[in-house]
């Protein structure tokens, strides 16, 4: 064995090339791993937002949509249109629906389109007005009769036969004799017709809610019949006379129309939408939109109260 010298080559640490590759090793993992969590983030999401999106009813919507128009009709009408509803060209009388005039005009020269946006007023006002007077009167008519029982409620219940008996124009009309012609007058006398079916309504539904363990409970703690209505027995026995109000809304625009359209509704040239329509009879032959078009957004206002009163009537 010679006795040269020998290099002995000693290698490189290595503890640096191993934490590279760790920290390389577990960049690239905690990036799949955030790639994989963002995409099964987005898938998750994905499968909510279809559930929201078959959620929405596509009629619902349009209901509200129209109500929400006919209403921006009633406070702001000459955001819609820049002419009068009252006077009109007479050399421009009944043309038919046209970019200038989208309804067309009437006999007088007058733009149907503006009389009916100017119209949405007296007959919005005077729905709210019948509605107002048959869930005030009704439901207090169903309560008392619902919570008192007894003899009050063999009463009150009797009286609401009797009106339901009572075919509803013809006691509109009777009422109208009484106060007199005029848009509030129709409301009110439409309001009255509607009192018996809220009666019912709300007197069935106390008579459920009283009936329920907590408003025993409440009376066996010792609690008065106001404390007891008012706390718990009206809160829950309102929602579905809620959604017959919603009902009764659009019927009640379709009576207040009709007395309109007989001439026990608001004067002319007042651009109520009954009235509107009872103007163009005599011109259905030769200028069919007269009748045709008011008819129309009657149809669509009454529609979409009772799409929506049925809304109301299924999440209750």
């Amino acid at each position: 064995m010679s006795a040269t010298d020998t290099s002995i080559t000693i290698p490189e640490p290595v503890e640096g090339n191993v934490a590279a590759r760790l920290a390389s090793t577990s960049g690239s993992a905690s990036g799949s791993d955030s790639a994989s969590g963002s995409a099964s983030g987005s898938g998750a999401a994905r499968p909510a937002v279809a559930r929201r999106l078959r959620g929405i009813r596509p009629g619902l919507v349009l209901a509200w949509l129209v109500i929400a128009v006919v209403i921006a009709w009633a406070i702001v009408p000459w955001l819609f249109t820049g002419q009068d509803p009252i006077s009109g060209v007479p050399a421009e009388k009944l043309q038919g629906p046209s970019l200038v005039h989208v309804f067309g005009t009437d006999a007088l020269g007058r733009d149907l389109f503006t009389r009916v946006v100017y119209g949405a007023v007296h007959s919005l006002s005077g729905a709210f007005v019948a509605v107002t007077v048959g869930l005030v009167g009704g439901t207090l008519l169903g309560v008392l009769a619902g919570s008192l029982g007894g003899a009050v409620d063999a009463i009150v219940m009797r009286i609401v036969d009797v009106l339901l008996s009572i075919p509803g124009l013809l006691l509109a009309l009777s009422i109208i004799i009484l106060l007199g012609f005029g848009t509030v007058n129709a409301a009110i006398a439409v309001g009255v017709g509607s009192i018996a079916a809220f009666a019912r309504l709300s007197r069935s539904e106390v008579v459920r809610v009283r009936q329920s363990d907590y408003v025993e409970a409440a009376f066996g703690s010792g609690a008065r019949l106001h404390t007891v209505l008012f706390r718990h027995v009206l809160p829950n026995s309102l929602t579905s006379v809620i959604g017959l109000a919603a009902l009764q809304f659009g019927t009640a625009i379709l009576a207040i129309s009709t007395l309109g359209f007989l001439g026990y509704g608001a004067p002319p040239p007042t651009p109520e939408w009954g009235l509107l329509i009872a103007e163009g009879r005599n011109y259905v032959a030769t200028s069919w939109w007269l009748t045709v078009l008011p008819g129309l957004v009657v149809v669509a206002v009454v529609l979409s109260a009772n799409r929506i009163s049925h809304a109301l009537g299924r999440n209750r």
